[in-house]
């Protein structure tokens, strides 16, 4: 049912968008800045991210990182 939703959504959006010929409309120079902005944070953010949750990342592919972080913990609480 959410995939025939989701279809349908994209189908209108689609029909809306397809059939306009022209939008007339003026860009100014600050909405290249304002794009390049929203790029650059955009960057800092996934940076941000993956800097605080580094170790999951990384465990992602090795598999026995989460593992090895809990026996670590388990000797020193000991």
């Amino acid at each position: 049912m959410r995939l025939l939703g989701n279809v349908l959504v994209v189908s209108i959006i689609l029909v809306v968008f397809g059939f306009e010929n022209s939008a007339l409309a003026y860009l100014d120079p600050g909405t290249g800045s304002m794009v390049l902005q929203l790029l650059l944070g955009g960057i800092a953010g996934a940076a941000v991210i993956l800097k605080l949750y580094w170790r999951r990342f990384v465990g992602l592919f090795r598999g026995h990182a989460r593992e090895e972080s809990e026996h670590s913990s388990s000797e020193d609480q000991k």
